[in-house]
C-alpha cells in the first residue's frame, strides 16, 4: 500500500489492513537516486545498511553480577524512593529490587513462572505472507533461521520477563554465512543496564529518552544507543503509561512489603511464644557468681537443652498462654497478600485456593485467565515478527518485502468428540458436508490408493460391508469397526471374519431383544426372588425362538457355501501347482 505526498512515498508491508503498526519504509528521492530510510521499533529514522552490526556491544561484565540488594530492610520510604527514581528514568535500583523479590518470595516466584510458562509452553507457527512463490521462499528461509537458532526458546522466556519488570531486552548477535545474514544468538540484557534519562544533569533540565540507552564498556555512565536491529525490546502493555511503571512486580511491591513485615513479626512471635518461659529462682543470700551461673544455665536451656546449677537454685518452666490468636493474625495477613499478588499476576486466585477433597480448581478455571494468555501471546508474537523476523527479511531479501506471519497457538484445544456430535447431527438432518472439509477439520488425511479404509460394522449396506467394489471403493480394503469404538482386534480383512462379525452382531441384537431385555425389565419390577423366578417361567412360554433359529440357519447355510468355495478354491490351486489345466 502506498501513500504519496510530493516526492515522498511511504511503503507499508503490514497485515491485511494495509498498514503495519511499525512504519516500515519511506523512499525519498534525492539527486535523481532513490534512497531508503526506515523507522525502528522506537520510531527513530535509521539508515539502511547492506550488512548488520556483528560486534557484541552490551557485553556482560563481572559488575553485572553485583547488586545493592535494595529489598533488604525494605521500608515504605525506601520503596517510594526507588519508584520515584524509576519514574525519572533511573531503573537500576528498581530492577535490582524486582530481581530480589523473585528470589525471596516463593509464592511470587511461582505465580510469575506460571504466567510466563503459560505462553512459553505453547507451539508457534510461521506462515508466508501470501501463497506466492517468493513469499513462500522468504517464509522458508525465516523458519530455517529461527529453528536453527539454539537460543530462541530461551530468548522467548527472557523476553517474557517483561511481564514482571515492564520491559525486557535481548541483543542480536548477527552472523554472515554464505552471503546471508542470520541471527546466531539472542543474549539477555539485564534491565538495570537501561537508562531512560540524561544522567549527570539536574532533575529540572534532565532529558527523558523514549528509547533506552544501554550501559556498555564504552559508555558506562551515559549509556550507548544501540545500532539498528541490534536490540530486541519487548514491553508489557498492562496499562497506559511508561514502560518503567508497567511491570506486574511494581503492582505487587506493596503487597510484598506488607507480607515481609508480617513474616518478620510472625517469626518474632514464634520465638517468644513457641517455647516455654524459663524462670530461675535463687535464695536471697545467693552470691553474684551464683546468679550469673543461673542466668547462663537458663539461656543454655533455650538452645542446648542442658545446663548445670547448684542445689540451692531452681528453674521453673512457665507455659505460654495458648490460643492467643496472634499466629492466625500473621497467617491471615500473609495469605491476604498472596491472594492479592495472585490476582495481579494470574487474574484470579482459584488455583491458589484449592478445596480439600477436590481434584483442584482447574476444572472451573485454568491457571491463567485465557484473555491474559491471548494478550501475552499476541504481544510476544508482534515483537518477534517486527524486531527479529523483519531484519532477517530486510537484510536478505529487501526492506520492501512483506513479512511472514508469526503466530503463537494460544487457542484452547477443541473438544473433537463434541464437534463430531455436531457434524453427525448436521448430516442426519440432510446438511451436505464435504469429505475434504471434515478431513481438514479433524486433521484426518483422505485415504490414498491401496490404504485400508475403516467403515462401521452396523447401519452399513450389505454391499458396503462385503462387496467394496460395488460401492466404488476398489482403491483400498474395507475394515469393520465395532460400534463402541475402534479395536485393533476387531479390525479384520478376511471375508469369513467379516461374515462372522456381522452374524455375531445380529445374534446379539436378537438375543437382547427377545431374551435379555424382558429379563432385565422383569428383574427391575420384581420385589423378591420368588416373584422373579415365577416371572421367568411365564416369560419362557412367550419367547419365540424363530428369529434366532432363522439366524442359525443362515449361518449354517453361509458356512456350507463358504466350505464348498474353499474346497473348490483349494482344488483349483492344487491343479495349477501340478501344471493341470
Amino acid at each position: 500500500m502506498g501513500m504519496f505526498s510530493g516526492d515522498i512515498c511511504c511503503v507499508y508491508s503490514g497485515g491485511p489492513s494495509g498498514i503495519q503498526n511499525l512504519k516500515q519504509a519511506a523512499i525519498r528521492r534525492s539527486y535523481g537516486s532513490v534512497l531508503m530510510s526506515l523507522y525502528d521499533q522506537f520510531g527513530r529514522v535509521i539508515e539502511v545498511k547492506k550488512r548488520p552490526e556483528t560486534r557484541e556491544i552490551a557485553v556482560t561484565t563481572i559488575r553485572d553480577r553485583w547488586s545493592n540488594y535494595p529489598a533488604s530492610g525494605l521500608t515504605p520510604q525506601t520503596l517510594a524512593t526507588i519508584f520515584l527514581e524509576a519514574d525519572s528514568g533511573d531503573v537500576r535500583r528498581q530492577a535490582e529490587m524486582f530481581e530480589e523479590m523473585e528470589e525471596k518470595d516463593t509464592h511470587l516466584f511461582s505465580e510469575l513462572q506460571t504466567r510466563k510458562n503459560a505462553v512459553h509452553g505453547l507451539d508457534y507457527d510461521i506462515t508466508p505472507w501470501s501463497e506466492s512463490a517468493e513469499d513462500k521462499k522468504i517464509c522458508e528461509f525465516v523458519a530455517d533461521c529461527i529453528f536453527n537458532m539454539e537460543s530462541f526458546e530461551d530468548a522467548t522466556l527472557d523476553l517474557l520477563d517483561a511481564l514482571g519488570k515492564g520491559f525486557s531486552m535481548c541483543e542480536i548477535s548477527w552472523d554472515i554465512t554464505g552471503g546471508k545474514a542470520v541471527i546466531a544468538d539472542l543474549s539477555w540484557i539485564h534491565p538495570k543496564k537501561a537508562v531512560f534519562y540524561e544522567r549527570g544533569a539536574s532533575n529540572m533540565w534532565a532529558k527523558s529518552y523514549d528509547m533506552p540507552r544501554i550501559l556498555t564498556e564504552a559508555e558506562p555512565f551515559n549509556g550507548e544507543i544501540m545500532p539498528p536491529f541490534k536490540l530486541v525490546y519487548h514491553k508489557y502493555k498492562a496499562r497506559s503509561g511508561y514502560d518503567t511503571r508497567a511491570g506486574l512486580l511494581r503492582v505487587c511491591a506493596w503487597m510484598y512489603l506488607f507480607k515481609n513485615y508480617g513474616l518478620k513479626d510472625w517469626v518474632a512471635f514464634a520465638e517468644v511464644f513457641g517455647m516455654p518461659l524459663r524462670l530461675g529462682k535463687y535464695d536471697p543470700g545467693a552470691s553474684a557468681a551464683d546468679k550469673d551461673a543461673l542466668a547462663v544455665a537458663i539461656r543454655s536451656l533455650g538452645s542446648d537443652a542442658a545446663g548445670i546449677i547448684s542445689k540451692s537454685t531452681e528453674i521453673e518452666f512457665v507455659e505460654t498462654v495458648k490460643n492467643t490468636g496472634g499466629d492466625n493474625l500473621f497467617e491471615t495477613l500473609a495469605n491476604f497478600c498472596d491472594k492479592q499478588m495472585s490476582k495481579a499476576i494470574l487474574g484470579q486466585t482459584a488455583t491458589t485456593e484449592g478445596t480439600p477433597g477436590r481434584l483442584g480448581n482447574e476444572d472451573a478455571q485454568d491457571k491463567v485467565r485465557h484473555d491474559l494468555i491471548k494478550a501475552d501471546s499476541e504481544s510476544l508474537a508482534k515483537t518477534i515478527r517486527h524486531q527479529i523476523i523483519r531484519p532477517i527479511v530486510g537484510y536478505n531479501f529487501g526492506w520492501d518485502k512483506p513479512l511472514p506471519w508469526f503466530k503463537i497457538m494460544y487457542e484452547a484445544a477443541e473438544d473433537l468428540a463434541q464437534l463430531m456430535t455436531v457434524y453427525k447431527g448436521a448430516a442426519e438432518i440432510g446438511q451436505p458436508i464435504s469429505q475434504e472439509h471434515v478431513s481438514e477439520r479433524f486433521k484426518i488425511p483422505l485415504p490414498k490408493n491401496g490404504e485400508t479404509i475403516l467403515v462401521p460394522s452396523q447401519n452399513v449396506p450389505f454391499t458396503a460391508r462385503y462387496m467394496p467394489h460395488a460401492e466404488g471403493l476398489s482403491a483400498g480394503r474395507m475394515v469393520t469397526i465395532a460400534s463402541n469404538g475402534i479395536n485393533a482386534s476387531a479390525a479384520v480383512t478376511d471375508a469369513s471374519d467379516l461374515v462372522a462379525d456381522t452374524l455375531g452382531n445380529d445374534a446379539m441384537s436378537i438375543t437382547d431383544d427377545a431374551y435379555m431385555s424382558p429379563i432385565r425389565n422383569l428383574l427391575e419390577k420384581s420385589e423378591n426372588l420368588e416373584e422373579f423366578r415365577a416371572g421367568i417361567i411365564d416369560l419362557y412360554d412367550k419367547m419365540n425362538p424363530a428369529d434366532l433359529g432363522a439366524l442359525m440357519a443362515r449361518a449354517m447355510m453361509i458356512a456350507n457355501l463358504a466350505g464348498r468355495y474353499e474346497v473348490k478354491k483349494e482344488g483349483v490351486e492344487d491343479s495349477r501347482s501340478r501344471g493341470v489345466k
